[in-house]
């Protein structure tokens, strides 16, 4: 595990009682729409700073950031927001229902070394999926205006002893909450402050050695080690506790049982000679197809029924018609020959065989000359509709280009542990750990330089 740190968050009414109307999901899950809906919550909300420029998937207009950076400042001089007198870490609480069942994840927010991707001695920070270059451009620009990382990384570490876990659960069990927030959106987040020497230095002893698996923030992690990068080729002096040595992170062991994994599914388009039958007949040679009527809000429920463990099986629905096809894998593994270098769990990834299997081999040579097609990358069939109907739901693609979705089972946490470790990188948005975490919460300083009213 890289070396943990407390820090001193900037926080929301100095992190005490409920702070609903003030913080947000993070930016890249909304659109411009979301953000008018938390803004009229309330003068004061996060996302008026963490996301100054929609869609967040591209860079933004300079003044974008630079507003966002001056408001910043203005919620820090007048009191809005505030930093801890003592460096601090965070047990974090979210409970909330999915897919029929009650879940309590636990994490604890504290900050961990800025160091690049990769394994290393006494544990190393590892990406499991590839990442797209504007997000990172939006998020660089944002962190460069504000010296400020508003989101934290969401982390996770084997804990195979649940020694992490246990300590987390247990400050949480002798106390209330110190800070409370519920979006309306059925998940509810409790945060309890911890600046005592004795438990953070507890918590630290219980990551030793351990690696960080990022799985949710890869963007942010990236943009911190860029960050941290320019200031020191511009000659700042960055001494080692400088704060932008420091990248705030939400750590959660896989011993957790509230850890919950919904999927991503793809929403593919802009398709110049896309035909669903030309489409399934190409896919014909690959998967045994079964057509199962045009109710999209039963696939899901299709594809149970024939799924088994090892088994890979999708959904494909055609969205001009709502014709419903359920696509089970003929061959058990049918990119070893290209992909022979690979883990066996990476192959057998349902995102990868949508990418390199129907994308790449179907799609793009056989409906779109050769050229790369436009992507979605929704949560649910509900959303899958959405993008359908030609809206921009904030999963990216834009509006009024979708003609086919396919629809995935969840990448189970195993697979993500493995392929980690092994030093492989999944496709993008192969995972979708529910519930996001929340930002607002709390706020890391890349800075000691704080405006007056931070406690600085």
């Amino acid at each position: 595990m890289p070396a943990v740190f407390p820090f001193r968050a900037v926080q929301f009414n100095h992190g005490a009682g409920d702070v609903s109307a003030c913080i947000a999901p993070p930016y890249d899950v909304l659109d411009a729409r979301g953000k008018e809906k938390l803004l009229a919550k309330g003068p004061a909300n996060i996302v008026a700073v963490d996301l100054p420029h929609t869609p967040a998937k591209e860079l933004g207009p300079p003044e974008a950031y630079t507003k966002a950076a001056e408001t910043y400042k203005g919620w820090l001089e007048d009191g809005t927001l505030a930093a801890t007198d003592k460096p601090a870490i965070f047990a974090y609480r979210q409970k909330f229902d999915f897919m029929g069942q009650h879940y309590e994840r636990s994490g604890m927010a504290c900050t961990v070394e800025t160091r690049p991707f990769g394994p290393r001695e006494g544990g190393g920070v590892l990406p499991h999926e590839q990442t797209f270059s504007g997000p990172k451009q939006d998020r660089f620009a944002l962190m460069e205006a504000s010296a400020t990382q508003f989101s934290p990384i969401f982390g996770l570490h084997a804990d195979e002893d649940g020694a992490a876990t246990a300590l987390t659960k247990s400050v949480m069990e002798a106390r209330p909450a110190d800070m409370t927030a519920d979006m309306g959106d059925g998940v509810t987040h409790e945060v309890w402050t911890i600046d005592d020497a004795e438990t953070i230095a507890a918590y630290e002893k219980a990551l030793e050695g351990e690696d960080v698996f990022i799985a949710d923030g890869h963007h942010r992690y990236t943009t911190a080690i860029n960050y941290l990068a320019k200031l020191e080729e511009n000659g700042k002096t960055i001494g080692p506790d400088h704060p932008a040595r420091r990248t705030m992170i939400v750590l959660v062991g896989m011993s957790d049982p509230g850890l919950a994994i919904g999927a991503t599914h793809r929403v593919l388009g802009g398709m110049k000679d896309y035909d669903f039958g030309k489409l399934t007949g190409e896919l014909d040679q690959y998967f045994t197809l079964d057509r199962v009527g045009n109710d999209p809000g039963q696939i899901e429920a299709h594809m149970d029924k024939r799924y088994a463990p090892g088994k890979n099986v999708l959904g494909l629905i055609d969205l001009a018609t709502n014709e419903c096809v359920v696509a089970t894998l003929k061959d058990i593994d049918p990119l070893a020959d290209k992909f022979a270098s690979k883990p066996e769990a990476w192959r057998k990834l349902d995102v990868a065989l949508v990418q390199h299997l129907i994308v790449e081999k179907v799609c793009e040579p056989k409906f779109n000359g050769g050229e790369p097609v436009k992507w979605a990358f929704p949560h649910t069939v509900e959303e899958v509709m959405e993008i359908a109907s030609g809206q921009e739901t904030g999963a990216g693609g834009g509006a009024g280009f979708a003609q086919v979705a396919v629809i995935v089972r969840p990448t189970p946490l195993w697979a993500v542990k493995d392929i980690g470790a092994a030093g492989e990188l999944m496709p993008q948005k192969s995972t979708f750990f529910y519930p996001k975490l929340a930002t607002g919460l709390f706020i890391n300083p890349l800075t000691s330089e704080l405006p007056v009213g931070a406690n600085a």
